[in-house]
């Protein structure tokens, strides 16, 4: 999967897929969105997924993604869209998320998430999106 280069998109979205997802797709240097949600994912989120520079829209809600938000994600300079809603992640939200200057939809509700929201985020270009609520 990690020498597909070229890929700029891929869209897996409502496949009842039951995996882990795999580290190598950090490695799909020319991909601008990626689509695994609506799944049955399970595991933590890769720090890998950090290293995809092109990447303007990650949708990984409603799946069972366990474990914290990567702080690695806030590299992500083209990220547009970030969907990690639906989801059992813990702990807080990074403060590097608020280094997303391009981000316009947030959504991180209907997860375990605590604290409160970093002032870094609340600076964020968010123009349609931004629900943060949660239990």
């Amino acid at each position: 999967l990690g020498a597909l280069s070229s890929l700029q998109r891929l869209l897996l979205q409502d496949n009842q897929l039951t995996a882990t997802i795999p580290t190598e797709l950090g490695a799909l240097s020319s991909l601008h969105d990626l689509w695994l949600n609506r799944n049955q994912l399970i595991g933590t989120i890769p720090t890998e997924l950090g290293a995809l520079p092109l990447l303007e829209d990650l949708s990984l809600d409603s799946n069972q993604l366990t474990g914290t938000i990567p702080t690695e994600l806030g590299v992500l300079s083209s990220l547009q869209v970030l969907r990690l809603n639906d989801n059992q992640l813990i702990q807080t939200i990074p403060t590097e998320l608020g280094t997303l200057s391009l981000l316009e939809e947030l959504y991180l509700f209907n997860n375990n998430l605590s604290g409160s929201m970093p002032q870094e985020a609340c600076n964020l270009r968010t123009t349609n999106g931004n629900n943060l609520s949660g239990s």
